[in-house]
């Protein structure tokens, strides 16, 4: 059975699968606490909306997921409101998790309540530039 996560990962499982991983929410306050006591890795799975309505200082980009995953305790994915495509994305991250051998040493995938729009609104930092990864200092 052969799984990919989103296209530029495939992975062949022989073996059974492990129990799925689930994904919860988040709210930006209680992100910004775990980011105090945990390393998180902040995936905005928006495409052109975060080269002109900014993003989340230190956030990583959809494309660039595997190398900014790696290493951190949590994935935490949003998009403009967190409704449609950040969760979606969360659900086939934490599945794919499921059924690969390793997982990196992630134990939670979040998304954000409100999604960008939501942290914007509630004053949290954000960042205009345009480097990939962001390199601001992080929430």
């Amino acid at each position: 059975m052969s799984i990919s996560f989103p296209s530029f990962c495939c992975v062949r499982r022989s073996s059974p699968a492990k129990m799925a991983l689930r994904f919860s929410y988040i709210t930006p306050s209680q992100l910004i606490s775990l980011r105090r006591s945990a390393k998180v890795a902040i995936v905005d799975v928006r495409d052109e909306e975060r080269s002109y309505d900014a993003h989340i200082a230190g956030s990583e980009m959809l494309p660039y997921l595997l190398g900014a995953v790696q290493g951190n305790d949590a994935v935490v994915f949003h998009c403009a409101l967190s409704q449609v495509r950040g969760p979606a994305c969360a659900r086939i991250f934490a599945d794919y998790l499921s059924k690969v051998n390793e997982n990196g040493g992630i134990k939670e995938v979040m998304v954000l309540e409100k999604g960008f729009n939501g942290w914007k609104a509630s004053g949290r930092p954000i960042c205009s530039c345009t480097d990939i990864p962001c390199k601001a200092e992080s929430a």
